[in-house]
């Protein structure tokens, strides 16, 4: 209600200027909001994670001690049932380096091997190996013998290394946080006193054997040993050794291979060797063939228990550091592990004492006597009798003296302390929105022995700076360009496109101002064929969808600002023309307006020709800043002066940082011009990027918008698509297609040999024709893929495009990128060796998996066919062979009617087609519905396969909460599997000879160049097609040109007289400019005539082009006036070039001429007056401003001229020159003088038109060239376009032919098994659902067995992949929202009404080239 009540107290604010109040207001326009929802999840996330690693690490070395316990000699259970306890603690050693195996053998197979270095390899591998005999011997030989609180407190000494290289390296920042390592190493080493001591006071309390003192030795120097293993990380903070460290980086994977299995045989020696020859009793092999079931069920299960906690811990710890909550979910779980396993402990013992008769006496040596005598009756009450016999081990337990027991609690203390100050800085550690596993902890695997020292100790002590996410004098900026490339969108569809744009710039902010994300962006579009030439003069104009275009910003623009667009330039480029615009908070946008006459036209094109102005062109003008050239106009262009204060227009200022930026961190968003999407999609992306150095471009989830059939079927394609096809290729390799309505690229990568250069190449050949234009995007990212680069996919950032809404405009999209796809992959595949050597994110087992996923796309239409072929069996219970007959007929007959018929009608059968296709599957998908509840079982191949697969999307769509209701679109997209896989497939490849882009095919220009008589109009609308006839006749012909001029003799003659009439007018005025270049009072009379002669006609009613011209030579002469610079001192005036001015320039220029009328301008310059002034403290000023000279507009204008009202320049002069008498007086009497150059130059812009500007020689020059070289227009001979025309045919015999092979071989193998019967099927014995057999058998051909499961296998790969995606993207959203930017509401009614003018910043430096 709150929000109806602001946006009416607006409208009436603006219904009071004008009779037109009524506005647009697109979704998404809105201002963006804190997402509290979202905050409230991170927060109960981060606190379900803390939990989870708390309660692991408990588990994992709670059950650790457990088994210490029940291995150790002096154990209640049996001597041989110790040794197996043994083993499982030998085996819990043992996963983590088997896990570590797994992993990088992975990444060695199917990511990329690098030859190490030897000599570093050793060194790594002699380290490990002490590593290993020091945890092994602390760990298998000495806990045993210890009790469960020495063996908790001992671990804490892991940490004397690291301490003692922090004090050597003297690592700290502040010199006095070195005291920390010191206090460590001093608390380590009281720590091992007091053990020393505690273990002499037990001897001699004879709580304790006398050979003790050697496993206290022992225990120090395995202590010692373990403390090895995280030497990398003091190391890798200093400067030492760091070149060894960087090789070591890239064969890391291979060590690990290797040390893993070292590390194993270093522990199955020390336990083999130890209790083989060492200790009594031997092992007796024999034993583990008889082991009791209590014995293995308990040791078993305290051993998986450790092993799965232990991973699960490490894991949720790494989760808990990506999310960015380090602090409550890392460190504090991971420091108080330990005390918290002693209270645990304690309890535990507490509890099992007061179940036996002997604390009643309060006797603790009773106690433990006790225990001996006491008789464990389950797995439960043995972990607690271990716990208490060990208890009794301690000085508790001494028949003299129990005060010593102070000195184990004090040495439990030294340990957990030294720990904690060892490991301070994990307590500051800052990490990046998506974090890197290397990047965060210097060791990929964890110690199951010692979890919580493993992890704090692993952690980073210096995580890399310039990818710190928090530290913003350290983040390396980048800059983004938008890049949209528009051909024949609608209004709505632009309306799209700005409104993201603008989103971003008001989450960007102010571009001199520094953003949490350090990042700037320009916004550039590109539009193709954006003129046309008027048939009757010759001259060229902007076509209705560049007038749209203009339209869409303008109203924009007014919705976000609440105001008319200020700073708009016209610029005429040798590819046609150039809008500029200063968006409002000061971030640039760029409609490049292109020629077809003049310029290459089409996507690719327009990829190549803003890849190269802004890669190419604007990085070399970075690179070379002394080669810019002096402008034309410095006050307008380049320079402006503020009170003293220099700054650049965002355009120069932009191109300024572009220096300081390298091309890894210049990225390119290519987006269509109908794409809808947030800042948080795009920061989504750009941080896969940033984070990621070898990632050449990332995607995000494409949502297609729109109503009907059509638009369900491709939701549910596009989910699946993502949910599965996707995130399995970002997985186990790298997405082979990142489309270009939604994706970002990396400069460095565009920029890189092999992929721009040849991106350039004209097709020539039909293969080229198929792969190069009719999928660019596709070929792009294959080229990349080729060079070594890596696609990723990031499903968290979503992005929304128009999806084809008629059935043929959805077929010939695919019919585009159906043979592309193929064409792109059986390259990729063809070159697969020499990508998997070049490209470490793929692997030949990726290139097998594709070739399997190609391979079930070829057989598609069999598949189809044959499941179809089910149907008919289900429905009409027809026999096997002849349902297979009856299915291939319908598809056959259609491929001949593709060769024979024109495109169009080759739809049209389509579409019935898939219409009767579609009641078919839904015949047969509700007969094996029926055919299960008749059966009484769903335990049949295609009763299995149908449940599974509905299983499967229905868990993958609740793992997508936000696109559940995708799950709907399921059945249609079921019952249309023929026409999708079948009709289509076989329409797409008889038509790949047709190259042309099948989709926004406008018939706009052509209807205004040709008046047709229609004879007969007549529609048909089926379901998702719409079928028109119409029999026309052109006025071409001579007897209807007759029949016209006899109903309308007079208009062509009045037509031409006016047009006679507005050129001799523009004649005189012309001539009057001509003579005159400066203004004179003559000029000035000239104007008021012909702003009379301009009444005149405009009350004839037609009028309207001569007001354009007029407004066009207004300009001209006042340029002068409005070019000038802000107030100089000696307020002399530069005499400035006239520009010359094309045809389409003056229509466009009128169109913002707009912001001139009287209704406009007083919002337009309020609200300039408060951002003007907006951090001055200045607001009591700034209100009477606004005010005041709203009161000296009205008074000046009210009587004078109406609402909608254009003011003439004599107008202009005299309202500025009242509005800075009445600013200067208000000013003055508020003492706030300084301020007045500011509100100057706000009542300036308020005024200002539009500029008609040039560019400069250098650029000119670029682009001539860049067309001459690339870009030229294709004027194909006839001749070479018959020859492509047979090679395209040829092509599309050879591929038909060997589709038509492969589908009819599959088909026919089929059939005969299907006729052999009995003879080679498979017989599967018969199953109700309770689990009970019903003794008959199903029959199952062989070859349909193994197709089901060879999909059902892939099914279920992809699946796992995207649980593990799924994982990964909620980590990635959750530190999204940690760092996202924060929305303050605002406390004034017209928060959103604010306009945006260049901001100031100090620091530039000015040469004489500026003045």
């Amino acid at each position: 209600m709150e929000e109806l009540k602001h946006r009416g107290k607006k409208r009436e604010q603006r219904h009071r200027d004008t009779w037109d109040p009524f506005q647009l207001n697109p979704i998404g326009s809105e201002k963006e909001k804190e997402k509290r929802c979202f905050s409230l999840i991170q927060y109960l996330v981060a606190i379900i994670v803390g939990l989870l690693v708390l309660v692991s690490a408990i588990l994992s070395k709670g059950s650790l001690l457990v088994l210490c316990m029940l291995a150790s000699p002096k154990s209640l259970v049996k001597n041989n049932d110790q040794q197996f306890y043994l083993l499982m603690l030998v085996f819990s050693l043992v996963v983590p380096n088997v896990l570590m195996f797994l992993k990088s053998l992975w990444k060695c197979t199917f990511k990329s091997f690098v030859n190490p270095n030897k000599k570093t390899m050793g060194i790594i591998c002699l380290v490990e190996c002490l590593v290993s005999l020091g945890t092994s011997v602390l760990v298998i030989i000495v806990m045993p013998q210890f009790d469960a609180l020495t063996n908790l407190f001992i671990t804490g000494g892991v940490c004397i290394f690291s301490s003692a290289l922090q004090i050597i390296f003297r690592l700290q920042k502040e010199s006095w946080k070195i005291l920390f390592p010191i206090c460590s190493l001093i608390l380590v080493l009281t720590g091992y006193g007091l053990l020393v001591t505690d273990f002499h006071v037990r001897v001699t309390s004879f709580i304790e054997p006398t050979d003790n003192y050697a496993y206290v030795a022992i225990a120090i120097v395995a202590s010692l040993l373990v403390s090895l293993n995280w030497w990398e990380n003091p190391f890798q903070a200093s400067s030492n050794i760091q070149e060894m460290l960087t090789e070591l980086e890239g064969f890391r994977d291979f060590v690990f291979v290797i040390t893993s299995i070292l590390r194993v045989l270093v522990i199955g020696i020390v336990y083999s060797i130890y209790f083989q020859f060492f200790q009594k009793p031997h092992i007796d092999w024999s034993y583990f063939s008889n082991i009791t079931q209590e014995t293995l069920n308990l040791g078993i299960g305290i051993f998986c228990l450790q092993a799965f906690m232990s991973a699960a811990c490490h894991w949720f710890g790494v989760v808990a550091c990506k999310i960015h909550a380090v602090r409550m979910s890392f460190a504090l779980p991971a420091c108080f592990t330990g005390p918290t396993v002693l209270i645990v402990g304690l309890a535990l013992f507490i509890a099992e004492a007061q179940n036996l008769d002997a604390m009643a006496m309060g006797n603790f040596t009773t106690f433990c006597l006790t225990l001996s005598r006491t008789q464990m009756r389950n797995a439960t009450g043995i972990v607690l009798a271990e716990i208490s016999n060990s208890i009794c081990r301690t000085t508790l337990n001494s028949h003299y003296r129990s005060w010593p027991f102070a000195m184990l609690v004090t040495e439990g203390i030294c340990m957990w302390l030294g720990l904690l100050t060892a490991t301070h800085y994990v307590w500051k550690t800052k990490v990046q929105r998506i974090e890197r596993t290397s990047q965060l902890f210097v060791r990929r695997l964890y110690e199951s022995a010692f979890i919580d020292q493993s992890m704090l100790l692993n952690t980073r002590m210096k995580v890399v700076r310039a990818r710190n996410q928090e530290s913003r004098d350290e983040l390396e900026s980048c800059v983004i360009y938008l890049c949209a490339t528009m051909w024949h969108e609608t209004y709505d569809e632009m309306l799209k496109i700005l409104t993201s744009m603008f989103r971003l710039d008001r989450y960007r902010g102010d571009p001199k101002e520094q953003h949490k994300d350090e990042f700037d962006f320009e916004c550039h579009i590109f539009v193709d064929d954006a003129f046309r030439q008027d048939k009757d003069t010759g001259k060229k104009f902007v076509n209705d969808y560049v007038n749209d275009l203009v339209q869409v910003v303008i109203e924009v623009y007014r919705v976000f600002t609440n105001k008319e667009p200020d700073d708009v330039s016209i610029i005429e480029t040798p590819y046609g023309g150039r809008l500029m615009f200063v968006m409002p908070d000061g971030n640039m946008l760029y409609i490049h307006l292109k020629d077809k006459l003049l310029i290459r036209n089409k996507k690719r094109w327009s990829q190549i020709m803003y890849m190269y102005y802004l890669l190419g062109w604007k990085g070399y003008m970075a690179k070379n800043p002394q080669k810019i050239t002096r402008q034309n106009n410095p006050c307008r262009a380049s320079l402006v002066s503020l009170d003293g204060e220099s700054l650049f227009l965002p355009t120069y200022d932009n191109d300024s940082k572009r220096k300081y930026i390298s091309d890894d961190n210049t990225y390119i968003l290519a987006l269509d011009g109908d794409t809808d999407f947030h800042p948080s999609a795009v920061i989504l992306l750009v941080d896969r990027l940033r984070m990621y150095e070898n990632v050449g471009a990332a995607c995000g989830r494409i949502h297609p918008t729109g109503m009907g059939p059509m638009v369900w079927y491709q939701k549910f394609e596009y989910a699946v698509g993502h949910w599965l096809q996707k995130t399995a290729e970002h997985v186990f390799g790298s997405v082979l297609c990142s489309p270009g309505c939604f994706s970002l690229f990396r400069g460095s990568a565009l920029m890189d040999d092999n992929i721009l250069k040849r991106y350039t190449t004209k097709s020539n050949k039909a293969a080229e024709y198929v792969q190069y234009d009719q999928g660019e995007d596709r070929w792009l990212c294959t080229l990349l893929l080729q060079q070594g680069w890596r696609v990723e996919y990031n499903a968290a950032s979503d992005a929304y495009t128009n999806a084809p809404q008629e059935f043929k405009e959805f077929y010939n999209q695919r019919r585009r990128w159906g043979p592309s796809t193929l064409a792109n992959t059986l390259d990729l595949l063809h070159s697969g060796k020499e990508t998997a050597k070049r490209n470490s994110s793929i692997s030949m087992v990726y290139i097998i998996y594709q070739i399997f996923t190609v391979g079930s796309s070829i057989l598609g239409p069999a598949s189809v066919t044959l499941m179809i072929a089910g149907a008919f069996q289900f429905v009409f219970r027809m026999d096997g062979s002849l349902a297979i007959i009856v299915a291939v007929i319908p598809p056959v007959i259609y491929m001949l009617i593709c060769f024979v018929c024109n495109p169009n009608l080759q739809i049209s059968i389509a579409a019935i087609l898939s219409v009767l296709y579609a009641f078919l599957m839904t015949a047969s998908f509700f007969s094996i519905i029926g055919d299960m509840i008749i059966q009484e079982t769903f335990i049949t191949p295609t009763g299995i396969f149908l449940v599974s697969m509905s299983i499967l999307y229905l868990v993958t769509a609740i793992l997508h909460p936000q696109e559940f209701s995708m799950i709907i679109y399921g059945l249609m997209y079921f019952i249309c599997i023929p026409s999708g896989y079948l009709l289509l497939t076989i329409y797409s490849l008889v038509n790949m000879h047709i190259v042309s882009w099948g989709t926004r095919e406008s018939t706009r220009e052509k209807e205004e160049g040709k008046a047709v008589g229609v004879l007969c109009d007549r529609n048909c609308k089926l379901c998702c097609w719409d079928l028109k006839i119409q029999v026309t006749q052109e006025t071409e012909n001579l007897i209807l040109q007759q029949i016209q001029n006899a109903v309308g003799p007079n208009a062509q003659g009045q037509s031409t007289n006016a047009q006679e009439h507005k050129e001799k007018v523009h004649g005189l005025l012309l001539q009057a400019m001509e003579s005159h270049q400066q203004i004179t009072p003559a000029e000035h009379s000239l104007r008021r005539k012909a702003t009379v002669l301009q009444k005149k006609q405009q009350d004839e009613g037609d009028a309207s082009e001569i007001s354009e011209s007029d407004d066009s030579i207004n300009e001209k002469m006042d340029r002068t006036e409005y070019e000038t610079s802000f107030d100089n001192d000696d307020d002399d005036e530069e005499e400035l070039k006239v520009v010359p001015e094309s045809e389409w320039v003056n229509p466009v220029k009128t169109e913002f001429l707009k912001k001139l009328t009287y209704a406009n301008m007083k919002r337009n310059l309020q609200e300039q007056i408060r951002y003007t002034l907006r951090n001055k403290d200045q607001d009591d000023v700034c209100e009477e401003l606004v005010l005041m000279l709203t009161d000296v507009v009205n008074g000046e204008l009210r009587d004078k001229v109406g609402p909608e009202d254009v003011l003439c320049d004599s107008q202009l002069e005299e309202l500025q020159y009242a509005l800075n008498e009445a600013a200067r007086r208000i000013l003055k009497t508020n003492r706030a003088e300084r301020l007045e150059r500011r509100v100057k130059r706000a009542i300036e812009k308020t005024l200002i038109a539009p500029q008609v500007d040039k560019l400069n020689e250098d650029e000119t020059d670029f682009w001539d060239k860049l067309i001459d070289r690339y870009l030229k227009p294709i004027a194909d001979t006839k001749a070479h376009t018959e020859e492509v025309t047979r090679e395209l045919k040829s092509l599309r015999n050879k591929a038909v032919f060997l589709y038509f092979i492969l589908n009819v071989l599959w088909v026919v193998a089929t059939f005969f098994l299907q006729t052999i019967g009995d003879t080679i099927s498979i017989h599967i014995p018969k199953y109700y659902p309770n689990g009970t057999m019903s003794g008959e058998n199903m029959k199952v051909e062989p070859l349909s067995l193994m197709f089901l499961l060879s999909f059902a296998v892939l099914l279920l790969v992809q699946f796992l992949a995207m649980l593990y995606h799924r994982i990964y993207t909620l980590i990635h959203v959750l530190s999204y929202i940690s760092t996202e930017k924060d929305y303050k509401p605002a406390n004034d009614d017209d928060e959103d009404c604010v306009t945006y003018e260049n901001p100031t910043t100090n620091g530039l430096v000015i040469t004489s080239d500026d003045l």
